[in-house]
This record gives C-alpha cells, sequence and structure tokens, in this order.
C-alpha cells in the first residue's frame, strides 16, 4: 500500500497503554509509506492533565478526542492517502465511533499481551504522562476485538520489527497491500 494508492486504508493499532502502539504503528507507516498520526498527541489537553494525575477519562472525555482520530483519518483518505494511528480504541463503541468516521474503510491491530508484560512496559517508559496505575483501569475497560471485521491481533511478546512484520502479513490476508 503505498500513500497514493487509488484505494487507501486507514489503519489503527490499538491496544492498552505499554503495548507498543506508536513504535509498531511508526514501523507499520514506514512500511507502507503512509503518514502516521500519534493519537495520544490528538488528546485534548484536559485529557492529558487527568490521565497525568491518574484520574481515568471517561466515555464523554473520550468522544471528543476520537472526533479527531476520525477525522484525521477521513482527511486522509479524502486526499486519497493511506494512514496509521495509534489509538487505544479500547471499547467496540469506540471501534464503531472510529469505523463510521471513515465509513467503514478502517483496519485495526489489536497488539495484546500479558499482564505482567505490560506492567514490566510500562514501568520502563520514561516521560510518559501516562502512570502505571492507569494500566488496570484500561485492562478492565478493554474489550477485546475478537471476531470484530479488519481486525488482526498481534501478540507483543516479540520485537517491533517481528511485531509489524507479523502485523503486516495478517493485514495482507484482509485485503492490505
Amino acid at each position: 500500500m503505498s500513500g497514493h494508492n487509488t484505494h487507501p486504508h486507514a489503519i489503527i493499532v490499538m491496544g492498552v497503554s505499554g503495548c507498543g502502539k506508536s513504535s509498531v504503528g511508526v514501523a507499520i507507516a514506514q512500511a507502507l509509506a503512509v503518514e502516521f498520526a500519534e493519537g495520544d498527541a490528538l488528546h485534548p489537553a484536559s485529557n492529558v492533565e487527568k490521565m497525568s494525575k491518574g484520574i481515568p477519562l471517561t466515555d464523554e472525555d473520550r468522544m471528543p478526542w476520537l472526533d479527531v482520530i476520525g477525522q484525521t483519518m477521513k482527511a486522509a483518505l479524502d486526499r486519497h492517502e493511506g494512514i496509521v494511528v495509534s489509538c487505544s480504541a479500547l471499547k467496540r463503541s469506540y471501534r464503531d465511533r472510529l469505523r463510521a468516521a471513515v465509513d467503514g474503510d478502517l483496519f485495526f491491530v489489536y497488539l495484546h499481551g500479558s499482564d505482567e508484560l505490560l506492567t514490566r512496559r510500562m514501568g520502563e517508559r520514561k516521560g510518559h504522562f501516562m502512570p502505571l496505575s492507569l494500566l488496570e483501569n484500561q485492562l478492565a475497560t478493554l474489550e477485546v476485538p475478537t471476531g470484530e471485521p479488519g481486525v488482526v491481533t498481534v501478540d507483543i511478546d516479540m520485537t517491533i520489527d517481528e511485531i509489524a512484520k507479523t502485523a503486516l502479513r495478517d493485514l495482507k490476508g484482509l485485503g492490505v497491500s
């Protein structure tokens, strides 16, 4: 899939904090020669402030953020360009909202990992606004996307390159090339 395909795609790399969404998203975007958008950078300041204080976001907090992500993806597709975005997309209703924003032309790479691995990775991160204390809340909120259309699941107990290669292989199986 090149940045100017006749039918470009939007791809969201999703999962809880610490699963590697940004790193994997960048790797996938580079392999496909498309734009990468960091979902965390699209949060309103009020959301970042809440999370920095260890306060979980509510659905009400997340809706404007999801709408900005949807608009970002739609703008890329309207330019006939593909895009990869990192976004937790924890609930089916969030994913459906994002699908609706791009008329259903959306694929998800769900990064799955054990609680132990996620906790270790979160503890190793430096300079990120999301504290380890919110991981439990995200895990409780997560509605695993198994069985939803356009979703591939990749285990994160590999290197970033291996995760990205696996995701790209599985996306190709869904028609993304």
